[in-house]
């Protein structure tokens, strides 16, 4: 009867927990898989897995040490134990947040979605009862731990599955699972996916002209209603109202009364200027958030940021000379905390902020004037702070700034703007401002990294962002040198070549006072997508990748599921899919694009082209009902039905527009007008900000 209790338990426990927040490749530790050179010589996994040799050895000896006696079930267990070292042991070894000592086995049930193979529909768990339940063997990782959690092992005595279990079935409810569209289970063998026929890409993207300003970013309001917040370069935020879909509305937004104007600490030029925003989830609560800008120490005196080349990292700034007549880490790079406290009876009406600063929590001076990336992004999941930062400039990064894992530059960070530690012991741990660490960012296994990084080796990553739907599918487009642009799948602790490789290319710099790193020393992560510069210019350098989003609105449910991004010239665009799902390979098509005859504004064409003159395309943004906008030089663009471009789209008919429109504040929507027609002043050579040109 108490095993019965025990099991029945542990059975309802897993029900609440259960929740895949995984799909692409994974290891446990949340960083991607190993590429293999060799076969692992205890389990049978090759070219891609989690383990490493030494890790290979120690499941071995884990597995002699349970002395199973019978053939059969020693080779179902094996296989288990070698789970971890499959792609995508972080599903398989995580229920919830939980984690497991053995995988999900599967059970006969898969979903008509499932991209797993048919073999997931042979009952794995079943198989490893009938095979095991009366065998006796050491450390049984399927006991019922005294949590009712899924089995910590037992360290003494042999034991049967009979011993903790009373069927079948309650083995398989404690331990078996589906293979669906959300999640894989194991089969006894290495997880496969369906190889299933690419999809045809949309025949066309359709936009329609929403706003004349030029923007660098955007962000949806946290409170979820029809409002968003635009930034220019020069360091102003608005907020805005989006009209409806349909509606012939055009954006909201008043020029002459920012939400906040940041300009007097911002440090604006073609190649400077504020580069991201991001807001608090709990902006709407806390009135929080957050500028990533550039400053000139010359001309402020809150530009104080320590110099990123320094002896730690093993650079002389009295060796690298002037940059375009500016002395090294003059300009530097920070993130400041602000406020809509007290501007309204509660942050998520207020319509302006205070443009003093609460906070600073991060400034580093910068070794060259180009290459500094600069976007900020919280972590849907995880709620940290994001922020992406280029090489430091400089033809192919000559310090190996991005292969340095003491140096900041090249890097992705993640930072808790949360939890703040006092002033001594940000002076004690040598940070670079007002954050904390995250106790899981990969410094921990990886001991020589500096504890803020979260991936490394990128050149200038020009914008990022997670998924709405899968999370951990963080995509950032990285610009390339002289050849390739590329799109990679962010993981903890990810290489991604710079400048060892330039996307898959190999790359030798030109001249290298920092030193090299060699390709064998390093393990690195591939783009899943990308183009090469003869793709859209037959001029060598002459072009630039601008990352995008996973389109994930039904106003275009022919784009729905491909992620988006485009060149900075506004002459390409193109529309990733991943087969299989879940696999993390990716299939790129060039899309067609054009303007609809009915835009709320007029859009101008590109001499002898159909293509509508978008100038250059700085950003795409996403608003709360997960629309799509290029925020172009020329303007603000919104993708809308494809019929509307007279381009064809089986499933439009059978779809609505959107998600349900979100509500917008009365004491909001009352004090914005239309947008006015201002003219801005373009910066064309602002193209060398994110090309790298130097």
């Amino acid at each position: 009867m108490g095993r019965l209790l025990a099991s029945t338990l542990l059975f309802c426990s897993l029900l609440l927990l259960f929740d895949a927040s995984f799909s692409h490749p994974l290891c446990i530790d949340s960083t991607a898989p190993l590429s293999l050179n060799t076969t692992l010589k205890f389990c049978s996994y090759n070219a891609s897995s989690c383990c490493n040799s030494t890790e290979d050895l120690q499941l071995q000896k884990q597995f002699e040490a349970m002395n199973i006696s019978d053939s059969r079930c020693a080779s179902v267990m094996k296989s288990i134990l070698c789970a971890r070292c499959d792609p995508f042991s972080a599903e398989l070894f995580t229920t919830g947040s939980t984690p497991r000592p053995v995988p999900i086995l599967c059970n006969s049930t898969v979903s008509a979605n499932s991209s797993q193979s048919s073999q997931a529909a042979n009952n794995f768990c079943f198989n490893v009862w009938d095979t095991c339940q009366n065998v006796s063997f050491m450390k049984s990782p399927f006991a019922p731990s005294l949590k009712s959690q899924v089995g910590l092992p037992v360290n003494s005595n042999f034991s049967k599955l009979t011993d903790f279990w009373q069927s079948k079935t309650d083995f398989c409810n404690a331990f078996g699972g589906a293979s669906s569209t959300a999640s894989v289970c194991f089969d006894g063998q290495p997880v496969t996916l369906n190889n299933t026929e690419i999809p045809s890409p949309p025949l066309g993207l359709c936009l329609e002209k929403i706003g004349n300003g030029s923007y660098l970013s955007m962000a949806a309001h946290p409170d979820g209603s029809n409002r968003a917040f635009f930034a220019s370069q020069q360091g102003k935020i608005w907020l805005a109202t989006i009209p409806d879909q349909g509606s012939g509305g055009t954006l909201g937004l008043d020029e002459s009364n920012p939400f906040v104007d940041l300009t007097d600490e911002v440090y604006f030029d073609t190649q400077f200027g504020m580069m991201g925003i991001a807001f608090h989830p709990n902006f709407a609560q806390n009135g929080r958030f957050f500028a990533s800008f550039n400053c000139d120490k010359a001309k402020w005196s809150g530009c104080t940021g320590r110099c990123s080349c320094n002896s730690d990292v093993n650079c002389d700034p009295s060796k690298l000379g002037t940059d375009n007549g500016a002395q090294p880490c003059q300009y530097q790079s920070v993130v400041a905390e602000y406020t809509a406290n007290g501007t309204s009876s509660q942050p998520s009406s207020a319509t302006s902020a205070k443009p003093t600063e609460v906070r600073r929590i991060f400034t580093m001076g910068l070794p060259f004037t180009s290459h500094h990336g600069g976007q900020i992004l919280f972590g849907p999941a995880d709620g940290y702070l994001y922020f992406m930062m280029g090489d430091g400039g400089g033809t192919g990064d000559p310090y190996n700034f991005s292969q340095n894992k003491k140096s900041l530059l090249g890097k992705i960070m993640r930072l808790d703007v949360d939890n703040i530690p006092s002033a001594a012991e940000i002076a004690k741990l040598n940070l670079w401002g007002n954050y904390s660490i995250p106790k899981d960012n990969p410094y921990e296994e990886d001991t020589g990294l500096q504890p803020e990084i979260w991936a490394y080796g990128l050149r200038n990553p020009w914008r990022c962002s997670f998924d709405s739907e899968r999370p951990s599918y963080f995509m950032c487009a990285d610009v390339g040198q002289d050849q390739y642009e590329e799109v990679d799948i962010i993981t903890k602790d990810g290489n991604y070549g710079w400048r060892v490789y330039e996307g898959p290319l190999p790359y030798t710099p030109p001249y290298s006072p920092g030193g090299n790193t060699t390709p064998s020393s390093i393990s690195p992560i591939f783009p899943v997508m990308g183009y090469t510069h003869s793709d859209v210019n037959q001029k060598e350098g002459s072009a630039s990748i601008t990352g995008g989003y996973f389109y994930r609105s039904m106003t275009d449910p022919c784009m729905y599921g491909r992620y988006l991004y485009a060149d900075l010239y506004a002459t390409a665009l193109w529309a990733g899919i991943e087969n299989p799902v879940d696999s993390g390979n990716f299939n790129s098509s060039r899309i067609p694009f054009s303007c609809a005859a009915d835009s709320p504004l007029q859009c101008s064409s590109l001499p002898g082209s159909s293509l509508p003159a978008l100038s250059y395309i700085y950003s795409f943004g996403e608003d709360n009902r997960k629309d799509i906008y290029l925020l172009a030089s020329s303007g603000v663009y919104r993708v809308v039905r494809p019929s509307r471009c007279n381009y064809t789209c089986s499933k439009e008919n059978g779809t609505s527009l959107a998600s349900p429109s979100p509500s917008s504040p009365k004491s909001h929507a009352s004090q914005l007008i239309d947008p006015c027609n201002n003219v801005v002043l373009l910066f064309s050579s602002l193209l060398l900000l994110l090309l790298g040109f130097v």
